[in-house]
């Protein structure tokens, strides 16, 4: 955990803005990098050298989702759950690549982190979990699906974020009225590494409310959840 942290620290001096992530990509310093991917069954982590084209180190932790209590459709994980898999997962990592690389957690340029799309983190004014997160193979949401759907005059299936934003608002009020903002599992783990929540684009154009021509979120598609909903999401980013 010490060492993730102090990777991260150590990358947040003095770093760009999110949105030069064209020059940053440009100018990528040849030494270690940190891959991190969050999905849906385990975390992985990965330390790249860039220079030799090789990995020096792994670590990966496996998690399940909650039981479902017999409810059909839900699919549900802790957030709580990926936090602490990825200090774990990164910190064998770290340890792995130690062993070939002698400080190599001090030598590490850049983080990149990939993670399961469509799941809805919902969080509270102080960026705090309020309820599990209902990931991407949750379907309890479809008639939410069917309805947006007709609303916008093209397909919305129940893994988009969309329509599990209207089921919350429909079937948890006291859950939907602490919302403040949403999240992906991706963009909930760059938040805890980085204390800032955007979204990629890319992850955006999964969760029903991305006009993808413009690459701004669409107005309409956020009102047939809620009018305030515009409020609630994130920046975004490219790419």
């Amino acid at each position: 955990m010490l060492s993730l942290l102090s990777v991260t620290a150590g990358l947040l001096t003095g770093r760009a803005p999110a949105h030069a992530w064209r020059e940053q990509r440009a100018s990528a310093k040849m030494g270690l990098y940190l891959g991190i991917d969050c999905g849906t069954q385990s975390l992985k982590a990965l330390v790249y050298d860039a220079e030799q084209h090789s990995v020096i180190g792994r670590g990966s932790v496996s998690y399940d989702i909650i039981d479902n209590a017999g409810i059909p459709g839900r699919a549900e994980q802790d957030p709580a759950v990926w936090v602490a898999a990825l200090y774990e997962a990164t910190s064998v990592a770290l340890a792995k690549a130690e062993a070939v690389e002698v400080g190599a957690a001090s030598k590490v340029e850049g983080i990149s982190v990939s993670g399961q799309q469509h799941g809805l983190v919902a969080l509270d004014a102080e960026r705090q979990v309020i309820r599990p997160c209902k990931l991407w193979c949750d379907t309890e949401s479809a008639a939410e699906a069917a309805e947006l759907s007709e609303g916008l005059g093209s397909e919305i299936v129940a893994s988009f974020t969309s329509t599990k934003l209207l089921w919350l608002k429909r079937n948890e009020p006291e859950a939907w009225a602490r919302l403040e903002h949403v999240a992906l599992p991706h963009d909930y783990l760059n938040m805890i590494l980085t204390g800032k929540l955007t979204m990629e684009c890319g992850d955006a154009s999964g969760t029903g409310l991305l006009d993808t021509k413009a690459r701004a979120w669409d107005p309409k598609a956020a009102a047939l959840v809620d009018d305030d909903l515009l409020d609630k999401l994130p920046p975004l980013i490219g790419p």
